[in-house]
């Protein structure tokens, strides 16, 4: 994740950051009071939810080095959307439950995917674009999937197999610490903001009761072929520049011999 902007020392004011990250949790917590309420989740299920979003938050605090700075109105959108996906992943704490409010569980990831585009309009609308909202935005987005990889996994709609629709980034950014080409970036394509969203549609759907793991599995093997694809024209599009660099380089190199003192 991108740093964010740092600030003078000498400011001295309230680390208003923070505050919203705490605003989050206080959100986390009503929403989970009111739903145990109402569902009489576990406490378990209570537990992890919090548990995952001070993660996410910790996160958040680490790499945004301007504390007494605001997150900005598209970051906001963003912790909003952090905090549905907290207590999403606080149901596989309890499969039980989870299994008991499918429906109620795919209409908050509805709401989460819905957001996704919402932060994005708010960062054009108000100018607040910057590196640490995209990585910021990318990282929710992928825990989201893996999210719901895990849910189709512990509902008994698909095989563990369905888990490398959400693993397949994590193993992409692994693989950039043995191959430091693949840390390049990458030119924007709509190809890939395609199968993103196709990603999530897929994923919501299957969540719904009404599909069964017969429906599912070409569903969300279709899903795992597109993405696998995408990340092979990426993958490819890097090696092709690696190359070209290397190519480059090397002619530099024989330019220089040939050149007389």
């Amino acid at each position: 994740m991108e740093r964010g902007p740092e600030v003078p020392v000498r400011t001295r004011t309230w680390p208003v950051a923070w505050a919203e990250l705490g605003g989050g949790l206080v959100l986390l917590l009503a929403h989970v009071a009111a739903l145990g309420a109402m569902l009489e989740l576990p406490a378990r299920v209570v537990l992890a939810a919090v548990l995952v979003y001070l993660a996410m938050a910790g996160l958040v605090a680490w790499h945004w080095l301007a504390p007494r700075r605001p997150l900005g109105a598209a970051n906001r959108v963003t912790l909003w959307r952090a905090v549905l996906v907290a207590l999403l992943a606080g149901m596989l704490a309890s499969p039980p439950a989870l299994a008991e409010h499918a429906m109620l569980v795919a209409g908050g990831t509805l709401c989460a995917l819905l957001l996704d585009g919402v932060d994005g309009w708010v960062a054009r609308r108000f100018g607040c674009a910057s590196a640490f909202g995209a990585r910021f935005d990318m990282e929710v987005d992928a825990f989201l999937i893996l999210v719901l990889c895990v849910q189709l996994v512990l509902l008994g709609k698909a095989g563990p197999w369905v888990l490398a629709i959400g693993a397949m980034r994590y193993v992409f950014v692994a693989a950039m610490r043995v191959w430091p080409w693949l840390a390049r970036p990458l030119p924007e394509r709509r190809r890939r903001k395609a199968v993103c969203v196709w990603q999530g549609a897929s994923l919501l759907a299957c969540l719904a009761p009404a599909v069964g793991p017969a429906l599912a599995a070409p569903v969300l093997g279709l899903a795992l072929a597109l993405l696998t694809l995408s990340f092979a024209l990426d993958v490819h599009w890097l090696r092709l520049q690696r190359a070209r660099e290397r190519l480059c380089w090397n002619h530099r190199l024989c330019s220089d011999e040939e050149t007389p003192p």
